[in-house]
C-alpha cells in the first residue's frame, strides 16, 4: 500500500474533475485532447521567431546558403503545428456553443493559410519596431542588440503573431502567444490591441495595453504604463459586456513616459507629450504636454 494513499486521491481528483465538467457542460465521455496546447504552441512560436528572424533568432550553426532552406523547412513544420491547434480550438469553440462541427477542418487549414500569407508583413512591421527601439534608445550600440536583448521588442514579436491570430477567429491561441511573453518580459499586451509601425517600448516592465487599445504609427512609451479600461459596462444580468471599445486612442508620435495611467475611450492626439506618474480619463488634444504640474494647476482653487 502507497504511504501516500495515491488511489484515493485519484479517485477524489476524477470526482472533481467531473464535477468541474458537468458545471461547465462538458462531455463526459472518453476522448481526445479538446484544448490547444501551451507547450506545443512555445515550440510553435519559437519556429516562427526562427523563421521571421534566420540569422540571429534561428540556430546557431545557421549559414547564409542554408538560410532559405532552413526558412522553408522550419515554416513547414510550425505551419503544420499550428494548424493542428488552430482545429483544436476551432472544434473546442463550436462544442462550447453547442453546435456541430462538419467543417472545423477546412476552416482551421483556411485560418492558417491566411496567417501564413502574412509572415512576409509581420516581419516589415517588426523591421520597423527594431528600428524605432534603436534610434529611439542612446543606449542601443545595434540593431541587432535591440533585437536580441530588448523585451519590448520579443513582446511585439509574440504581439504581432497574436494579434493575426487573435483577427482570424482563433483567440485563444493568439492569448496564449500573448501570455507566452508577458511570462518572460512582464510585458502585457492583449492580442486584441491595433499597434502601427515603429512602436517602441522603452525598458518596458509593467506595460499593460488593453484589447481595445489602438496605437498610432512612431508611439513611443516606457515602463509600467497603462492604457487600461476606465468603466465595464454590464449587461442585464450584471455581467461586464465583452469587445465594447473602452481603452485609449493613441496617433501617431505621441510619447508617454513612466508610470503613466490612461483609462477610457480617450484620444491622445498626434505628437502629445504625456509625463510621467499622471492619471488621464479624458482627451489630449494634438500636441499638448501633460505633466503632473500642469494636471495640479488646472485643479480648481478651493
Amino acid at each position: 500500500m502507497s504511504q501516500f494513499d495515491v488511489g484515493d486521491i485519484v479517485t477524489a481528483l476524477r470526482a472533481v474533475r467531473g464535477g468541474w465538467r458537468d458545471s461547465q457542460n462538458r462531455p463526459r465521455e472518453p476522448g481526445s485532447r479538446e484544448l490547444p496546447s501551451r507547450d506545443q504552441l512555445a515550440q510553435t512560436i519559437e519556429q516562427l521567431k526562427g523563421a521571421l528572424f534566420p540569422m540571429r533568432l534561428g540556430p546557431p550553426d545557421l549559414r547564409h546558403e542554408s538560410e532559405d532552406f532552413y526558412v522553408g523547412h522550419t515554416l513547414n513544420s510550425a505551419l503544420h503545428c499550428l494548424e493542428k491547434q488552430a482545429r483544436l480550438e476551432m472544434a473546442y469553440q463550436v462544442r462550447h456553443a453547442g453546435q456541430s462541427a462538419p467543417e472545423v477542418d477546412a476552416q482551421a487549414t483556411a485560418a492558417i493559410r491566411a496567417f501564413a500569407a502574412e509572415l512576409p508583413a509581420i516581419r516589415r512591421l517588426l523591421d520597423s519596431d527594431v528600428l524605432a527601439a534603436y534610434q529611439g534608445d542612446p543606449a542601443a550600440q545595434s540593431v541587432d542588440e535591440v533585437l536580441l536583448c530588448y523585451p519590448g521588442v520579443l513582446a511585439l514579436i509574440h504581439h504581432r503573431l497574436a494579434h493575426k491570430l487573435y483577427g482570424l477567429g482563433l483567440p485563444l491561441l493568439a492569448r496564449i502567444v500573448a501570455e507566452l511573453a508577458h511570462s518572460q518580459t512582464g510585458i502585457d499586451i492583449h492580442p486584441g490591441a491595433s499597434i502601427d509601425a515603429g512602436f517602441f517600448m522603452d525598458h518596458g516592465t509593467g506595460v499593460v495595453i488593453g484589447e481595445t487599445a489602438i496605437i498610432g504609427k512612431r508611439v513611443r512609451l516606457y515602463q509600467a504604463v497603462t492604457l487600461g479600461a476606465k468603466r465595464f459596462p454590464t449587461d442585464a444580468d450584471g455581467n461586464p459586456q465583452k469587445g465594447l471599445p473602452r481603452h485609449p486612442v493613441v496617433e501617431d508620435d505621441v510619447v508617454i513616459y513612466a508610470g503613466a495611467t490612461i483609462l477610457g475611450r480617450v484620444t491622445i492626439g498626434r505628437g502629445a507629450t504625456i509625463g510621467g506618474n499622471v492619471w488621464i480619463t479624458a482627451d489630449v488634444p494634438p500636441g499638448a504636454s501633460v505633466t503632473q504640474a500642469s494636471l495640479q494647476n488646472a485643479r480648481p482653487v478651493p
